[in-house]
């Protein structure tokens, strides 16, 4: 997948060589051209000095053709408006933005693009964001056989209540995450493109939870 990252600072420059690393190819926009020293000499991807929500530094970066977009440059406008461009001029379908005012990550989780702020923000999350990882672990309770896992619902499930996706992969919903919004769910609740679920396994049900979640309800119709 090719990404483009707006900003190269130290969390840009992070996620660029992580990306390349592991595959990806990979264009980094900065406003200072001076900051691509932090990419290092074996980086190997696109360096476009520019804005990232001008329109022609995002074609000269790729944009067109680009499955997922980052904008973690120091400004919350710059960020907002370049996440914004790129989810809705260019159709780039895995967006997300690091936010420093709490408030506006809020309203941008709502209108779908995931917003990373100053305090929880991660590398790793970062990632997880813009590659769709649909099922990470969260947290291990300490004897090691009880773990929480965030499940982002695939294709195949939207449609369907959660009742059968629980029955599949022997998950136990805890809450779900709904344009931005947490809540409690029932048995009854059909899935939605764009949910995620947390949900609790046993250390042994978390192969069958990958493979339920990636393939879909047995049957495949609604």
């Amino acid at each position: 997948m090719h990404v483009v990252v707006m900003g190269c600072g130290r969390v840009g420059s992070a996620i660029a060589r992580r990306l390349e690393q592991i595959g990806h190819s990979v264009a980094v926009i900065d406003q200072d051209p001076a900051a691509f020293r932090r990419l290092g000499p074996d980086f190997g991807g696109r360096q476009i000095t520019g804005l990232g929500f001008d329109r022609q530094t995002l074609l000269d970066a790729g944009i067109d053709s680009a499955g997922a977009f980052a904008a973690v440059s120091s400004g919350d406008n710059s960020n907002i408006i370049s996440a914004r461009v790129a989810r809705e001029t260019f159709g780039v379908q895995h967006v997300v933005a690091r936010i420093y005012d709490s408030k506006r990550a809020e309203v941008y989780e709502r209108m779908g693009i995931p917003s990373v702020a100053t305090v929880p923000w991660t590398v790793n999350r970062l990632l997880r964001e813009l590659l769709s990882v649909k099922v990470s672990e969260l947290w291990r309770e300490p004897t090691g056989q009880v773990l929480l896992m965030r499940v982002t619902v695939t294709e195949g499930w939207v449609g369907h209540r959660l009742a059968e996706l629980e029955s599949a992969s022997g998950a136990r919903a805890a809450w779900l995450v709904r344009f931005g919004d947490a809540m409690l769910p029932t048995a009854t609740t059909v899935l939605q493109d764009g949910d995620q679920l947390i949900v609790a396994v046993t250390d042994e049900l978390t192969a069958r939870v990958h493979e339920v979640v990636e393939h879909g309800p047995q049957g495949g119709g609604h």
